[in-house]
């Protein structure tokens, strides 16, 4: 919600249980309407520091802001591993690292419904034949479970938010496509490319089996061309749009330069048929500079291609630009005004360009920068879903228990995405191929994710993960937080007042009043005490009788009871 009402939004709603009706639709709901952002914020309340690198304090708040933005959430041990570094090591190692590619999805389905094309349980599907759409379901399901447990146990690096951010970007949905194996090729794909080269990287998903089948690419031949992937291109990929732009004859063109390239299911790879592809000269409007793509036949069409990027990029200002934007709103704050249009996304874009359109510098110049870290810049994104639950669970440093079977071991991971899917945001399947509104839709950006559908259910299922039961997985399993080795992990976990710090730093943006760290400690002591001795006391009753369930008991309902209190605030939907 908006900078000034936030805090009412949430108190208006949270008391009287407002619980949408079914068929919700967020154009309709009052209460969102109400308080969302009904323009953009003033210019004088945007930041003015510009790309000079940052070389004021690097301590914790500016720490953990890097954490949040470039991870999901951030464990005390992320934060113990900065310590030890620069602002600008730091920066470097968490763009650097780049994990190889993780483990393949398995079969965890076999119980239910036997694959029909013979992948045993515990085996890797992502070759296997397509099977039916049962299996495709279930396949899927894997895919997401495997894609939250790489998210989950990450690493210190952006690797897993830049996957996000150019699934967003070059968006596919897995509900269109329906061929689970695409969508592992295509993910693959996004983690291969995601901070290397953006030129290759279009090349790339231009060929990719999932967008042609998507984007209708597949279906795109000399006769009939199909321009549903040339428009896209072109508004959403690479130049974006606007007035004095590409033209609709120039989608025309683009597609018949891409008629000829077609997925194969069974080998799952793109190949290129002469026979379909048009071999017509293309011409192209005053913007791309009347240029002339020459048809090409036989082997050699595919080479048009490159022919056709190349043009595009020779709007190098643009297309860089279009790219920094979105970047930008991802990483740092959805409104763009003039002044951060000249200095901030004028300044990446060159560095693209000067860096021939390699993504790691221009990433490396914007988290190195005094612009990132500046007052203004922090604190002030709604969590998406994916970072809200995946992220919370992270700061915790949620544990399965080792005696779950593949089954339930899948179960857990994707009960994550089902959360974000409640929230309207299915990891794999954006609403449209523009990607979630939440990125692009005027005057509310990230507003979007909060509102009296979404806000229960986030409260609701955090409060379920903080219970003894925990957040049903299966007859045998629950997934929970456990608070007792949260707690354990910080410096003094003895100290009331140092474990409400650390708390609040750990899973609040902003910083509260002494006023309310006090009524968080006053849960600690317990009722009617004052004294930091009462908390002390029972920490260290437990730690010195380990097995003790009352002791135990005691010290898990109150930090149970304050971390419900401290995850409904506001402030904990903030990064």
């Amino acid at each position: 919600m908006g900078a000034f009402n936030r805090k009412d939004f949430l108190n208006e709603l949270a008391p009287t249980k407002k619980q949408p009706k079914q068929g919700y639709d967020i154009n309709k709901d009052e209460l969102f309407l109400k308080y969302s952002n009904k323009s953009l914020p003033l210019n004088l309340k945007k930041s003015r520091a510009g790309l000079s690198q940052y070389t004021g304090v690097w301590g914790v708040e500016q720490k953990l802001h890097l954490l949040r933005r470039l991870m999901f959430g951030a464990k005390p041990t992320d934060l113990v591993t900065l310590n030890g570094l620069t602002m600008s090591q730091a920066v470097d190692q968490m763009i650097n690292t780049v994990q190889p590619l993780p483990a393949e999805p398995v079969n965890y389905y076999e119980s239910v419904y036997p694959d029909p094309t013979g992948v045993l349980l515990g085996n890797s599907w992502v070759t296997a034949p397509y099977g039916d759409g049962t299996v495709n379901y279930y396949r899927y399901l894997s895919f997401r479970a495997s894609w939250m447990k790489n998210i989950l146990n990450q690493g210190l690096s952006i690797q897993e938010k830049m996957n996000l951010f150019w699934h967003n970007h070059f968006v596919t949905e897995a509900n269109v496509v329906g061929d689970s194996r695409l969508l592992y090729k295509y993910h693959n794909l996004l983690r291969t490319h995601s901070l290397g080269n953006f030129k290759t990287f279009v090349k790339e998903i231009t060929k990719d089996p999932m967008m042609l089948f998507y984007l209708n690419g597949h279906y795109n031949v000399k006769n009939s061309p199909d321009e549903n992937y040339a428009r896209e291109l072109q508004e959403l990929f690479t130049t974006g749009k606007g007035a004095n732009m590409w033209t609709e004859d120039d989608v025309k063109a683009v597609a018949k330069v891409l008629t000829g390239f077609r997925a194969d299911t069974t080998t799952l790879t793109t190949n290129f048929d002469p026979t379909r592809h048009e071999t017509v000269n293309k011409t192209f409007s005053a913007f791309y500079n009347n240029t002339t793509i020459t048809g090409q036949t036989g082997p050699n069409g595919a080479n048009e291609l490159d022919d056709l990027l190349n043009m595009i990029f020779a709007n190098d200002q643009i297309v860089a630009k279009h790219l920094c934007r979105k970047i930008y709103r991802f990483f740092v704050y959805y409104d763009i005004d003039t002044n951060i249009e000249s200095t901030i996304i004028t300044g990446m874009a060159q560095t693209l360009i000067l860096n021939n359109w390699e993504i790691k510098p221009v990433l490396r110049q914007l988290f190195k920068s005094d612009h990132f870290y500046d007052a203004l810049s922090m604190n002030c994104l709604i969590r998406t879903p994916m970072d809200f639950y995946l992220g919370t669970a992270r700061t915790f440093n949620i544990q399965l228990s080792p005696l779950m079977d593949i089954v339930d071991y899948h179960k857990a991971h994707y009960s994550f995405a089902t959360m974000c899917e409640q929230n309207a945001m299915d990891p794999g399947s954006p609403p449209s191929v523009s990607g979630w509104p939440a990125y692009y839709q005027t005057p509310q950006f990230h507003e979007m994710w909060i509102n009296s559908d979404t806000l229960p259910k986030r409260m609701r299922n955090t409060d379920t993960l903080l219970t003894n039961f925990g957040y049903y997985v299966s007859a045998a399993f629950t997934l929970k937080y456990d608070v007792l080795a949260f707690v354990g992990s910080l410096s003094t976990p003895s100290d009331p007042d140092a474990v409400i710090n650390q708390c609040v730093a750990y899973f609040l943006a902003l910083t509260l009043s002494q006023t309310l760290k006090d009524d968080f400690k006053s849960i600690l002591l317990g009722p009617g005490q004052t004294n930091n001795i009462y908390w002390t006391n029972a920490w260290n009753d437990y730690i010195n009788n380990p097995g003790n369930a009352v002791f135990a008991g005691t010290v898990r309902t109150r930090l149970q009871d304050m971390f419900t209190k401290l995850l409904r605030m506001a402030e904990h939907h903030l990064c």
